[in-house]
Parts: structure tokens; sequence; C-alpha cells
């Protein structure tokens, strides 16, 4: 799947939760859930690294799961993020990282 089409997928998914908890998304919205799910995703990183209090240690099995899960939710608001702001984060990515056309300008 393109990252392109993951977006739109994401976003319709993300509105569709939206509506069903009656929650207002904008840019605001989109932000501040952006943070949320990056500070899930350092704690599980904590808690996999084992960096964290020796009581929320699990199973290295179940500690790299919720890792992936975290890390999934970081992406698919940084991906509703684009979408809302009418972003095309593919061709962002590819001109930003890969073909650095937008670093030699």
């Amino acid at each position: 799947m393109e990252i392109k089409e993951s977006q739109k997928k994401v976003y319709k998914i993300l509105l569709k939760n939206a509506k069903r908890d009656n929650i207002k998304i904008d840019d605001d919205y989109l932000l501040l859930k952006l943070t949320e799910e990056l500070g899930e995703f350092i704690q599980s990183y904590l808690i996999h690294k084992k960096r964290c209090r020796p009581v929320k240690y699990t199973a290295p099995q179940v500690s790299k799961k919720e890792l992936f899960k975290e890390l999934s939710d970081v992406l698919g608001l940084v991906l509703s993020i684009a979408e809302n702001l009418n972003i095309n984060i593919e061709e962002a990515l590819i001109k930003k990282w890969i073909t650095r056309e937008w670093i030699k300008n």
C-alpha cells in the first residue's frame, strides 16, 4: 500500500471513530493527540528497555508488541495531520529524505 493511500485510509478511520465518540477533529486536537500518542510510545519504549520501575516490566514479546502498537499510533496521527492539512506526506517525505530536493535549495 502506498503512503498516500494509507494516509487517506487512516484519516477516514480517525474521522469515523471521532464521529462515534463525538470528538471534533481540528488542527489543535490532532496536535494534542499526537503529543499524547508520542508520550505513550515513549512510555512503552522505557518499559521495553526496562528503564522504568520494575513493577512495569513485562515479557519482551509483550513489551515489543506494545512498542509497535504505540509507534503505529504516532504514525497514524502524523498521517492524519497531513491529510487534515492537505499535505501529500509521501511527496514531502521523498523530497526531504530521499531525493533531498528540499535540502539542496
